[in-house]
């Protein structure tokens, strides 16, 4: 028996994203569906490297090798996320979800990280393979949640495993299992099975032979569920090349690659293009997830992220805690400086954090700085320290009374004299009591009220 496969991979943006983040790879060997996440730049990246690394799988490999050999691309893929994130700090936090099929002679490998999804049509029955690694679902399995309520869950979409720079040491789901011929594989992001019930999926499997127009369909289906997000499809049937009717051509070898790993990243793949309007379809809850006789696993014991996540926590809220109380001291906290003019009373600390004021002004003295000492005025100027609010005050005290002392003495005021003489006379009288000697005082014909003597 010789196995190939015949396979179509779609991919569109959907109707809300700007750009498309997922990525697909159909080969004669490999399947692979990777929704990338990390913002605008960085969910992009981490899909398509994560296919650039995985396509070079695409063609022949020993069987006895087959579920190593994926795990090792898939892990050497997180190691190159993990570099793009390093040199790139633009690109933190990127990462992005994987289902892969390896194909080796009559087997395949199977690889799963994150929320995409591997399907599988055998003797008329579509089961879903895989488990999706999210908060909801590790709340379904512990019977926390009821499969209506995971519906509706407002975090059904936080993943809790995924490649990238969430996790160094990724956990992957490895299985092996047999490739019989008529089985008809459909991997996908969570735009489409978020949209799609499991009855809708396994009707258009059933219903639409030619591999490329159901994954049209299928995308089309989502589309009209609202399309939120990026929708990637890739259907692969097995077939036995020896039973092929006389006159059919074998399956195509040539690789498909869909979404941002494409070179036109953003152009939709489907042949019918979007819907032009969204509407509502009626989701159905999902089966149980399929297991039969010759499926086996490969999976370590998952190590919950929990206390990752609890110290990460408990490290921010200890940050905050020094942050709020290092501010809150700095509040409590007075100095007496210049506005350039004036002496100011500022709340705070003198020195600014960046661009962020330490301080505010809480009283203007209209103490004037050029009234001050020229040694006080520039001990204003650098900032003088006070520990609280009293202490500012005093400070101020002081340099009222130093403004006050530094003033000019007022002149004294003279009555003016009645006539020539008289001014001649107060000239010379000023100017004997100017120098300290006693002079005889010429009799006036008339004594100044103000002298207490009578005329």
């Amino acid at each position: 028996m010789s196995i190939a496969l015949r396979y179509s991979a779609r991919s569109d943006v959907g109707l809300v994203r700007s750009n498309n983040q997922d990525s697909g790879y159909a080969g004669s060997h490999l399947l692979v569906v990777a929704d990338g996440m990390g913002g605008h730049a960085g969910g992009d990246v981490a899909s398509s490297v994560a296919i650039g690394r995985l396509a070079r799988l695409d063609s022949e490999t020993p069987a006895s090798d087959i579920v190593a050999t994926l795990e090792e691309a898939v892990l050497d893929a997180n190691q190159e996320i993990l570099r793009r994130a390093r040199d790139e700090p633009q690109l933190r936090g990127l990462g992005t979800t994987i289902s892969a099929l390896l194909r080796a002679e009559g087997k395949f490998a199977l690889a799963h990280i994150g929320d995409s999804r591997a399907y599988l049509l055998r003797a008329e029955e579509t089961v879903q393979v895989t488990k999706d690694h999210t908060f909801v679902q590790r709340l379904l399995d512990e019977g926390r949640l009821t499969e209506e309520e995971a519906e509706r869950h407002p975090q059904r979409s936080v993943l809790m495993r995924v490649l990238g720079d969430v996790d160094a040491d990724p956990e992957l789901d490895l299985s092996l299992r047999p490739a019989h011929p008529g089985d008809r594989w459909m991997l996908c992001s969570d735009g489409l099975s978020g949209l799609v019930s499991l009855d809708t999926i396994d009707a258009t499997l059933k219903g639409i032979q030619d591999p490329g127009e159901c994954a049209d369909e299928l995308i089309q289906l989502a589309l009209k569920g609202g399309g939120p997000d990026n929708i990637t499809c890739i259907i692969a049937d097995v077939v036995d090349l020896d039973d092929l009717p006389r006159g059919e051509d074998a399956p195509s070898t040539s690789p498909q690659i869909v979404g941002s790993a494409a070179r036109n990243r953003h152009q939709p793949t489907s042949a019918s293009g979007p819907a032009a309007k969204a509407a509502a379809l009626t989701r159905e809850e999902p089966d149980v997830p399929y297991e039969d006789e010759d499926f086996s696993e490969d999976e370590p014991p998952r190590r919950s992220p929990w206390p990752a996540l609890v110290a990460v926590m408990l490290l921010i809220a200890l940050l905050g805690g020094v942050l709020w109380a290092g501010y809150a001291w700095s509040q409590r906290q007075f100095f007496v400086g210049t506005d350039g003019t004036d002496v100011v009373l500022y709340q705070g600390l003198s020195q600014d954090l960046g661009p962020i004021s330490l301080s505010e002004p809480v009283e203007d003295t209209d103490i004037a700085l050029e009234d001050l000492p020229e040694v006080t005025r520039n001990q204003v100027e650098n900032t003088i320290s006070a520990g609280n609010r009293e202490a500012a005050d005093q400070i101020i005290d002081r340099l009222e009374q130093a403004a006050l002392a530094n003033q000019p003495p007022a002149p004294t005021p003279t009555e003016p004299a009645p006539s020539d003489a008289g001014g001649d006379l107060d000239s010379a009288t000023r100017s004997s009591e100017g120098s300290g000697a006693p002079t005889e005082r010429p009799e006036p014909t008339a004594t100044p009220p103000d002298e207490g003597e009578e005329s």
